[in-house]
């Protein structure tokens, strides 16, 4: 039971912090014409979708709850 209320609690503490935490995401686009190469290198911020935040936290809670020594 121990393992399903740390479990639990990881999944808990992800799901909130997935409300504030940006994931950064990198990509590469460009040309190669024989040996030169041209390209730009472009960041984006992205957020996970608030379904799967509050479903983590929905889950989090029910199996750390679960886990709980009785």
């Amino acid at each position: 039971m121990k393992a399903l209320m740390a479990v639990g609690i990881i999944l808990l503490v992800l799901g909130l912090l997935s409300f504030v935490v940006p994931v950064p995401q990198t990509e590469h686009h460009g040309v190669s014409i024989g040996d030169a190469h041209v390209g730009v290198t472009t960041e984006h911020d992205r957020k996970i979708p608030m379904a799967a935040s509050i479903a983590m936290v929905v889950l989090g809670a029910g199996l750390a709850l679960a886990g709980k020594p009785r």
